[in-house]
Parts: structure tokens; sequence; C-alpha cells
């Protein structure tokens, strides 16, 4: 399957570490050393999971004109942020598109959703139930944030991003989705309580951020070492890296395992924060015009509870 293109929605708010130093005394050096955000994004009064979703949809369609709206057969949404668990934000960019009667999924699996997405428009496309689809990738993080918590209340940004993916090549620019690798990891560490978001009780905590450190680093680099063993791709020919944005430093520890030039791997944590399943599309966005013939991407991800994957990708 291919993917035709790809687009992203920013709030246009800007939180900076001054918020937090300001609010909590937190200061911005001790911000950016252990995490290496500088800034984040805030949805405006009147922006949810659901809106930034759509906005993303708007986006990307209005980008790739030789996709057309109508021919979408398939919607696929990820979020554990969610505006509303019935009417989620699947339907509601299903509403947007206009398309009755096709398959909407709604998923979560924390940061790691942006990749089952995709594995499950894979799915439809081999059972012959879909031949184009739109995931969308949507966090409403600070609807959830408790800014006042020290240990985590600082990390997170809101943002959205969508994708459009055929079963037949569309273009020759298309980038050709060679393989997706998924898993979950919940027997592992802390999974149950590492990073929990509980609406009936609390929102998001990270009580035991050292053990998503180090899970994050071992599985994101073990998985995308896979892919590129698999695919008999050198570390040196990757064109881009594209990690899940939840902290700078692990980014730079997957790079350093992985033996790759730093300036290969793609990071917007800096500028947005963790904008949870949303952050590795939203990076894939950011260089996408940059994509020539020949280029290999992995975007390679990790979520809380725990989950992992890696998706290569061919220009």
């Amino acid at each position: 399957m291919y993917l035709h293109h790809v687009a992203a929605y920013l709030p246009e708010a800007v939180v900076t570490n001054a918020h937090f130093t300001r609010l909590n005394g937190l200061a911005s050096e001790w911000i950016i050393e252990r995490t290496g955000i500088e800034e984040r994004r805030k949805a405006a009064p009147g922006e949810n999971a659901n809106t930034m979703a759509i906005e993303a949809t708007r986006a990307v369609l209005a980008a790739a004109p030789s996709f057309a709206q109508d021919s979408i057969d398939l919607v696929v949404v990820g979020t554990y942020t969610p505006h509303d668990t019935i009417f989620t934000a699947a339907h509601a960019v299903q509403r947007y598109l206009g398309i009755n009667e096709i398959p909407t999924v709604s998923i979560s699996s924390a940061c790691s959703s942006l990749l089952n997405a995709v594995e499950i428009v894979e799915g439809y496309f081999a059972m012959g139930k879909a031949t184009r689809a739109i995931v969308v990738v949507t966090e409403h993080n600070t609807a959830y944030n408790n800014e006042e918590d020290t240990m985590a209340g600082h990390l997170w940004g809101d943002g959205a991003a969508a994708l459009l993916i055929s079963k037949e090549r569309i273009s020759p620019d298309d980038l050709h989705i060679t393989e997706v690798i998924t898993g979950g990891a919940a027997p592992v560490g802390k999974a149950d309580e590492a990073v929990t978001l509980k609406p009936v009780e609390k929102g998001i905590v990270m009580p035991f951020g050292r053990d998503v450190f180090q899970q994050a680093c071992t599985y994101m680099a073990k998985v995308t070492q896979t892919l590129l063993d698999k695919h008999h791709i050198a570390t040196a020919d990757l064109t881009y890296l594209i990690p899940h944005q939840a902290n700078l430093r692990i980014s730079k520890n997957v790079v350093k395992q992985l033996g790759l030039d730093p300036s290969r791997a793609v990071n917007n944590i800096d500028r947005l924060g963790n904008t949870g399943c949303a952050g590795a599309a939203i990076g894939l966005s950011e260089v996408w015009d940059t994509l020539k013939g020949g280029d290999k991407v992995i975007i390679t991800v990790f979520g809380g509870g725990y989950s992992y994957g890696a998706m290569l990708l061919y220009k």
C-alpha cells in the first residue's frame, strides 16, 4: 500500500517554558535539559480532539487534489485524549467527509496508535474491504493535563495529523509503505502504572518516567534495527528516522544505539512538546516536501501501556 500525502494541524496558542516557571517554579533550563521542550501548542477554547482531527483532514485533502474525497472508503482515527467516547473523532471525520456507510474505526494504543491505525488499514485492504483510507491521529493533551504536576505537567502539547493511504499507487510521488511492525509489551516493567489517564479519577500522570525512558529506548531501537536488518538497509542509507516525540533524550539515545547520524533524526518536541500519537506523523509532514526518489524513512514509536512499533517507507 501507499502513502499519498500527510498534513498536520497545530493550534495557534504557544505555551513557553516561562509559563511553568511562573506557575510552579520550574526553570526553563531544567525542562530543556530533561526533555528538550522549549514550547508547546495548546488548543483554544472550543477546540478538541474531534475539531483538530477535522482540521488535519481538511489540510491533507487540500494538499492532495488527486485523492478524491468521495473515494475514501475507510476512516481510522487514533487518540487517547478523546473529546467524546461515543461520537468519536473517527465519526467526526466521517461526518465532515460526508461519506456514509463506510468502515469507521477509533482506536487507542497510547502513543503507538499511529502505526496500529496503519495496520488496521493494511488489514482492510488485504481483505478487499477498502481501497482508499484516511488515517488521523489527534491529541488534546491539555484537556487532561495538570499543569501543576511538576513531574509531567510541562510535557504535553496538542496537535493532529492526517494521512491518505491507498491500496494502489496514485502518484509517482507516493511513499511505499513497505512494512509495519507493532507489538505490545504490557508484561514489562511498570507498564501498568508508568503513564496513566483515568478520566473518572485523574488526568495524565507519569509517576515512573525513568521506566518509560528505559523501555522506550530499548524497544524503539530494537524494532527499528529489526526493520533495517530485514530489508538489508544500512543505517547510513536511512534518510530519516522519525521517532515518537516523547523526550529529546530518548530520541538521542535511540539514534546513538543505531549509530545513525543525528542530523537524520526528525524532532519537533522542542517546539511542540509531547503530542502523543500525532507527534511522529506531524514530523513526517514537516519533511514531506524534502523527500525524493530512493529515500527511506522509518517511523518508530513507543507508547504507555506499553506498546511499540516501526514503519518503513520507501520513496
